[in-house]
């Protein structure tokens, strides 16, 4: 069933919506600092008050929010995001309103991701550009229960065969996706056994955001309605591919694509060149932004698809960025592709911070270095150091340290953020640092 209502704009739209489809409860939706979905439930007598002053909650709980003694916030219903949630009884149904957070002041907070990428988004206005659009995939794993990490098929990449256990699921989520406003381009069973995409077509940064968490819900909601668990994990399964989110990205000046140039060999302007660069050049320090977890370093090792050198090509995909050749020479199709980001990153501070370092690349005119359409990963270190390849960094930990002295994702992030986001991703890796694995135990115990 497609979207069959027109998306609302306004409180009253959204008040006349709640009235016209008998709903009862709204939830309203924030994401915290490490991009997990938190929600409370209002009675939709409450909405009025909502919309005008924003609802109150105690934030010292939500991780990366202020401490206990500055913990009042408001959580302000963006009206363009109601959705009615598919998965909850149509009779007294239940919807829901993403929120901005706010200070009692009545201030963005500036613990909230979402404002991160809005002033991402005014920055690329204030440069003349209108859009930002992006395009990910999430690629993700259904398990057999969340206890452990049993597949439900040995299917492979675009099978279909009976092999797919989860083409049933996958199509009622893509069902779902689109009674909730998100545009499903197309679907399909992974590489990996039991691994699955959904391919939501691309729209503007902030949307895309929002539809990433949505998308992430959605998916685990109908994965669980089967028995089953879905994860976003970047790593689940030894020796098989991890899950990515290749990101694609263009911007848009005056209803025209800035990346295309007709009369360039590659077919990408000043611009485009110069956004490319940036990302290439700041790719090492903003790596713990778009992956995040100890276990997303387990996925970014040479040989599973995964891009650990810092180059571009346009056919190449063992290259970190990648200038998709689909449609040669079409202006609206001109995009970049960032294939390391995975599918458990925080797609707001992801999508803003990448797009400040485009926009770095634009404003200081970085010059893109030539394409490498060889296989990286034939290459010796000593052929990539001579050719000034950089590798992406090997651990969280050295990924941390690296974006702790980068100026560009402070100024990003905002020194609450930014300090809050390397204390906790510091903390992770030393938790993770001083475990002792079953690996290690395998390996030494008996012979030292």
């Amino acid at each position: 069933m497609a979207v069959d209502l027109p998306q609302p704009k306004t409180a009253d739209d959204v008040k006349a919506l709640v009235a016209e489809r008998d709903i009862r409860f709204i939830r309203l939706w924030f994401t915290d600092i490490l991009g997990r979905l938190k929600s409370f439930s209002i009675n939709r007598d409450e909405l009025d008050d909502a919309f005008e002053g924003g609802m109150g909650f105690d934030g010292s709980s939500i991780t990366g929010f202020n401490a206990i003694e500055e913990s009042d916030m408001l959580a302000v219903p963006d009206p363009s995001t109601f959705a009615v949630l598919p998965w909850r009884p149509e009779e007294q149904g239940v919807a829901r309103l993403i929120c901005d957070i706010q200070t009692p002041e009545r201030t963005p907070y500036e613990g909230d991701p979402r404002h991160v990428l809005r002033r991402a988004l005014q920055r690329a206005t204030t440069m003349g550009f209108d859009t930002f659009n992006v395009g990910p995939e999430l690629e993700y794993y259904l398990f057999r229960d969340k206890g452990g990490t049993e597949v439900l098929d040995e299917g492979g990449y675009f099978d279909l065969t009976t092999l797919d256990a989860g083409s049933d699921v996958r199509r009622e989520t893509v069902l779902a996706l689109e009674r909730l406003g998100i545009h499903v381009e197309y679907t399909h069973h992974e590489v990996g056994p039991s691994q699955h995409e959904i391919d939501m077509r691309y729209a503007d940064a902030l949307k895309m955001a929002d539809d990433c968490m949505t998308y992430r819900i959605t998916v685990k909601e109908y994965a669980m309605q089967y028995g089953w668990h879905a994860t976003f994990m970047p790593k689940p399964l030894f020796g098989e591919n991890g899950s990515g989110m290749h990101t694609h990205m263009s911007l848009f000046r005056d209803g025209r694509n800035a990346f295309f140039d007709e009369s360039d060999p590659y077919f990408l302007s000043d611009v485009g060149k110069a956004f490319i660069a940036g990302q290439l050049k700041h790719a090492r320090e903003l790596s713990s932004i778009y992956a995040q977890w100890v276990n997303s370093y387990k996925r970014l090792v040479p040989g599973f698809e995964a891009p650990v050198y810092v180059a571009w090509s346009r056919r190449n995909r063992s290259a970190l960025v990648r200038v998709p050749l689909y449609h040669p020479g079409k202006e609206r199709a001109t995009r970049m592709e960032l294939r390391c980001p995975d599918p458990a990153c925080n797609p707001y501070l992801t999508f803003a911070t990448l797009l400040q370092a485009g926009l770095e690349g634009i404003e200081k005119g970085y010059e893109l270095p030539e394409p490498m359409d060889k296989n990286l990963y034939h290459l010796s270190p000593d052929d990539r150091r001579r050719l000034g390849i950089e590798q992406l960094p090997e651990t969280l930990g050295e990924a941390i340290e690296l974006t702790s002295e980068s100026e560009l994702v402070l100024r990003s992030m905002g020194e609450h953020m930014f300090n809050r986001y390397i204390e906790i991703k510091r903390r992770e890796w030393e938790d993770y640092r001083v475990q002792v694995s079953q690996w290690e135990l395998d390996r030494y115990l008996s012979i030292l």
